[in-house]
């Protein structure tokens, strides 16, 4: 089992912001001496008009939160770095390609690639990378914020984060001239421009230069072919048809109902009694399960007619990584462990195991597979407006069992710390869910503390 050991976290926002705009200018400068080397020139390759790649901002910030913990352990390390890197670069093309029809990268000419979003050879700088960040980069940048006065500092972030708002509708003004077959897009695109008049139009001109220096290879949607206009027509009248928002809701409240009754079965056959599973306080729901399956079906859902191996390693990898960053971020948000795999063989911290990453695998594959064509087969022959009326219902209730189970979350840990309600509401939580009923709710839970000193 791996060792406990102290890490370097982010204590402040003052950090965080600060991280997110370094390692996003940084990012820049990577890819702007990638660029250089490529065409023996200078060239902007961030997607803004600024000298930020946020794609880096963020990525390095998931690392430095959710992988921390693994700084003494080098394989392990590389490997969570390379999957969170990959992952937010997956999901980056994927949101930029259905939101304004245009690739940014393309990968499909080098070996081990997938639908030329992500390849093997980007997801292993993509691990060295955060390797170098957090064994060497973070710690230095770190020391030499906690040298810079607050109020100074706070400044310069806040004139920082206007300038990338700006930049930012700037930008997708751009984007969105781009589309110019989508007149409600056209119209908003409209709008934006006349915000800031002649000065607006005039940059939004250099970006749309600039983005065509930067990806020549920049893909603009081609006009309609009659499958295309068949399979808009069907999205009219379909409900939920596709990877749609709809789908995706269903998906989730469904995928937390039956991936708790699965656990509950597991644990009735594997440890002998019936064990509540619920990550809410209402109904028998598993979030984890729940925004597993969702996530699962956005990130595979074009790669679902893909051989079963590459399901299965996909499903390994990502449902391991994912299930290690719920583990940490349950213990940072809530201050309780909800499962711990430290007497199961090759477990990585007690928070995932290799027994259950393959379980992860084999799931992917029986839903992507099985399960996903028949239950998108069943969810749109809904009638549509019954379809989207329940769709409704299921995200406020959802909502509202998600908020007062993190109260009662809270609350429990505060009353291990000996803290007393506030307020009213703290008083009724404290009445509502006692620790009696919350060692029912969870029965496996254990407090960070608690955790840490096994």
């Amino acid at each position: 089992m791996i060792q406990k050991e102290e890490t370097l976290m982010i204590d402040t926002g003052f950090e965080l912001i600060s991280l997110f705009f370094l390692y996003s200018f940084l990012g820049w400068c990577l890819e702007v001496v990638y660029a250089a080397a490529g065409r023996r020139k200078f060239v902007n390759r961030g997607l803004l008009n600024g000298m930020l790649c946020p794609v880096y901002g963020i990525s390095t910030l998931f690392m430095l939160i959710f992988m921390d913990s693994l700084r003494g352990e080098w394989f392990y390390l590389f490997l969570g770095c390379m999957i969170v890197g990959t992952v937010t670069e997956l999901l980056t093309g994927l949101i930029m390609e259905k939101t304004f029809h245009i690739r940014l990268w393309d990968y499909s000419g080098k070996r081990f690639q997938a639908g030329g979003y992500i390849c093997l050879t980007a997801a292993v700088i993509w691990g060295a990378l955060g390797i170098l960040v957090i064994k060497f980069i973070n710690p230095m940048l770190l020391a030499v914020l906690e040298k810079i006065p607050y109020l100074p500092g706070m400044v310069v972030l806040a004139v920082l984060c206007v300038v990338l708002a700006v930049d930012v509708i700037m930008t997708v003004g751009a984007l969105l001239k781009i589309k110019n077959q989508n007149q409600a897009m056209c119209e908003i695109a409209q709008g934006l421009n006349q915000a800031s008049h002649s000065l607006q139009a005039a940059i939004v001109g250099l970006v749309d230069r600039r983005m065509s220096r930067a990806f020549p290879g920049l893909e603009k949607k081609k006009a309609e072919t009659e499958e295309e206009k068949q399979e808009l027509i069907r999205q009219k009248t379909v409900f939920a048809y596709g990877c749609s928002f709809h789908k995706i809701v269903w998906i989730f409240f469904l995928g937390s109902f039956l991936g708790a009754l699965v656990e509950m079965v597991f644990c009735r056959f594997t440890m002998g009694w019936w064990m509540s599973r619920s990550s809410l306080v209402y109904g028998t729901f598993s979030l984890v399960w729940g925004i597993g399956v969702a996530g699962a079906t956005i990130v595979l859902y074009r790669y679902r007619n893909q051989e079963d191996s590459h399901i299965f390693a996909a499903g390994t990898l990502l449902g391991g990584a994912y299930e290690y960053i719920c583990s940490v971020f349950t213990e940072l948000a809530f201050g309780t462990v909800f499962w711990d795999y430290s007497d199961i063989p090759f477990n990585l911290g007690g928070r995932i195991n290799l027994l259950y990453c393959f379980f992860w695998g084999i799931a992917a594959w029986v839903w992507m597979k099985r399960l996903y064509p028949l239950m998108s087969g069943w969810i749109e022959k809904i009638p549509k407006k019954l379809g989207k009326a329940l769709t409704w219902m299921f995200l406020v209730f959802m909502v509202w069992d998600i908020v007062i189970s993190t109260a009662a979350l809270v609350r429990c840990g505060e009353r291990a710390q000996g803290i007393p309600p506030k307020n009213q509401m703290e008083s009724w939580v404290d009445a509502e869910f006692p620790d009696q009923r919350m060692d029912q709710i969870y029965p496996s839970a254990k407090t960070a503390d608690e955790w840490q000193n096994q």
